[in-house]
C-alpha cells in the first residue's frame, strides 16, 4: 500500500472528512481529532497494512513509524482538508485542535509535553491536597484554639490527612505516572520515586561522604532523603524505561516474571540515588532559588515586573504548547518551600480575558453581531469559574488583537499579587474556584484571599479597559 492509498484508507476508517477536526504528526505517530469518535473503526485500523498500532489518547494515535508517519500525516491533511486557521465561526475545541496541528514539535517542546502528561492525570490529587491544605490553614488562623473543640479538630485532622496522603507519596505517584509514560513497569517506577523520600538514604549518605559535617545544615546535603524530587524521578524512571528493554530481551519468559524486576530495581536504584538524586537536586534547588529571588524579591518593583510580566506571557505559552514545563516548576516549589509563588499571577490571565470578553460583548450588542453575543454569553460563565479554553479559542485568539489585550490587563492583577506576595497551596484551580487555596505567603490567609480577589478584580477591568479602546466597532461586527 502506498502512503496515499494508505491516507486515504485510514480517513476512511475515522469517519471520513466530515468527522475530521485536526491532524498533526510526532516522530512515529498520526495524531487525529474527531468529532465523533464513535464512528472511526478501531480494529479496521489496527488490521491496516502500514498500521503498526493504534492507540486511543485525548486524541487517535495512529502508530505507523519513523519517516512515514510525518509523508502520510501531509498526505492525510490535504485529504481530509483539515483547516490549519482559526474562526469565531468555529467551536472553540475545534479552533484548539487547529491550533495545535499546526505547531512544530520540537526537542524542548516535545520534552516538556512529556513532563505535562506525567502530571496531568496528577491533578485531580494535587487540587484535593491543596485544597484541604488551604482550609486546613484557614482553621488554624480563624481559630487558634480550633484543637479544643472537638468537631473542629476532627476535621483539621481529616483535612490535613487527604493533603498528607497525596503530598507525602508525591515521587511515587510521579514515578508510577513516569513509568506509564515512557514504557516501564508502573509499579517498579512508583517504587524508584518512593526511595527518593526514604530515611535509609540519610543513613547512607554519611557512609558514602555525601552528607554535611555535624551541626550543618542539612537541607544542603549532597545527599539527603528527597534530594532532587519530581526531577530526580522523571530521570530516574527514563533510566528504567531503557534498563527495563534491554533486560526483559535477554531474560527467559520462564524466569522473567521473577528476576526481571530485581534486577531492573538493583541496576537502577544505585545510579539513581548517588548520580541522579543529587545532581537534579542541585538543578530543584537552583530553580527555587531563581524563582524564589523574583517572585519573593525585597523589591516590590522587581515582584510587579515579575507578575506583569508572567500573566501577560502565559496565556500566549498555552496557545504554543510551551507552558508544560511550569507544572515541574509547581511541583519542585511545592516539595520544596511548601507552596507556590507564581501560580497566583498566573491565574490572573483568565481573568484578562473574562475582561476582554465583556468589552467584546458590549460591542458586539452595539453592533447587532448576535453570534458573537452568544457565544461570549456561553463563555463568560466559564471564565469566571477559571475554565478560560472557550473564551480564549473561541473569542479572544481566533480575532487576534483581544488576545493580545487581555493579556496586558492581566498583567496589571498579576503585579499586584506579586506585590502582596500571594503564594498558593496548590496549582490547578483558576478564577474565583482557586480562593481557597491562595492562602500562603507572607501575610494572613484572610488578606492573601482578600488580594487574590482584588488582583482577580483589577485583571477584568484593566482587560475591559484596553480591550475597549483598542478594539473598533466595526473589528467586533465583522468578526
Amino acid at each position: 500500500m502506498t502512503n496515499q492509498e494508505l491516507s486515504l484508507k485510514i480517513l476512511e476508517l475515522v469517519g471520513g472528512k466530515e468527522n475530521v477536526t485536526a491532524a498533526t504528526n510526532c516522530m512515529t505517530r498520526l495524531r487525529v481529532n474527531l468529532k465523533d469518535y464513535a464512528k472511526a473503526d478501531i480494529e479496521g485500523l489496527k488490521a491496516t497494512e502500514g498500521v503498526l498500532q493504534v492507540i486511543e489518547m485525548d486524541n487517535l494515535h495512529i502508530v505507523l513509524g519513523p519517516g512515514k508517519a510525518k509523508k502520510v500525516t501531509d498526505l492525510f491533511k490535504a485529504d481530509a482538508g483539515v483547516a490549519e486557521g482559526m474562526s469565531t465561526e468555529a467551536d472553540w475545541k475545534e479552533n484548539k485542535a487547529a491550533l495545535k496541528a499546526g505547531q512544530k514539535q520540537g526537542k524542548v517542546k516535545t520534552a516538556l509535553k512529556a513532563v505535562g502528561d506525567i502530571f496531568v492525570p496528577l491533578i485531580p490529587g494535587v487540587i484535593a491536597a491543596g485544597l484541604c491544605s488551604g482550609f486546613a490553614t484557614l482553621i488554624t488562623q480563624v481559630a487558634p484554639g480550633y484543637a479544643d473543640i472537638k468537631w473542629l479538630y476532627i476535621i483539621h485532622q481529616f483535612l490535613t490527612m487527604i493533603n498528607t496522603a497525596f503530598m507525602g507519596s508525591i515521587t511515587a505517584w510521579a514515578g508510577y505516572r513516569a513509568a506509564e509514560k515512557f514504557g516501564a513497569t508502573p509499579i517498579l517506577g512508583g517504587m524508584l520515586g518512593a526511595i527518593t523520600a526514604m530515611a535509609n538514604i540519610n543513613n547512607i549518605a554519611p557512609l558514602v561522604g555525601m552528607w554535611v559535617e555535624e551541626g550543618g545544615d542539612a537541607l544542603n546535603a549532597v545527599l539527603r532523603a528527597g534530594r532532587g524530587g519530581v526531577l530526580a524521578v522523571i530521570l530516574g524512571v527514563l533510566l528504567m524505561a531503557k534498563v527495563e528493554k534491554w533486560v526483559r530481551s535477554k531474560m527467559p519468559d520462564a524466569l522473567d516474571i521473577v528476576v526481571s524486576p530485581i534486577i531492573i530495581m538493583f541496576v537502577c536504584v544505585v545510579p539513581y540515588v548517588f548520580v541522579i538524586m543529587p545532581i537534579t537536586g542541585i538543578i530543584s534547588n537552583l530553580l527555587v532559588s531563581v524563582v524564589g529571588a523574583v517572585c519573593m524579591s525585597e523589591s516590590v518593583f522587581v515582584r510587579m515586573i515579575a507578575g506583569f510580566l508572567g500573566s501577560f506571557l502565559f496565556l500566549p505559552l498555552v496557545a504554543m504548547g510551551m507552558h508544560h514545563g511550569l507544572v515541574a516548576l509547581y511541583t519542585v516549589q511545592l516539595e520544596t518551600i511548601g507552596f507556590v509563588t507564581l501560580y497566583p499571577a498566573l491565574a490572573m490571565a483568565g481573568a484578562g480575558q473574562v475582561g476582554a470578553a465583556i468589552a467584546i460583548w458590549l460591542k458586539a450588542k452595539r453592533t447587532g453581531n448576535k453570534r458573537m453575543m452568544s457565544v461570549i454569553g456561553g463563555a463568560l460563565p466559564a471564565g469566571v469559574l477559571g475554565v478560560g479554553e472557550p473564551l480564549i479559542y473561541g473569542v479572544t485568539l481566533p480575532m487576534g488583537k483581544p488576545f493580545i489585550t487581555a493579556g496586558l490587563g492581566a498583567g496589571f492583577g498579576g503585579a499586584f499579587c506579586m506585590a502582596m506576595k500571594v503564594a498558593a497551596t496548590t496549582w490547578g484551580p483558576s478564577g474565583v474556584l482557586a480562593l481557597p487555596i491562595m492562602v500562603a505567603g507572607g501575610n494572613s490567609a484572610t488578606t492573601q484571599m482578600l488580594c487574590y480577589v482584588i488582583g482577580l478584580v483589577i485583571s477584568y477591568i484593566m482587560g475591559f479597559i484596553i480591550t475597549n479602546f483598542t478594539l473598533k466597532d466595526n473589528e467586533v461586527a465583522n468578526a
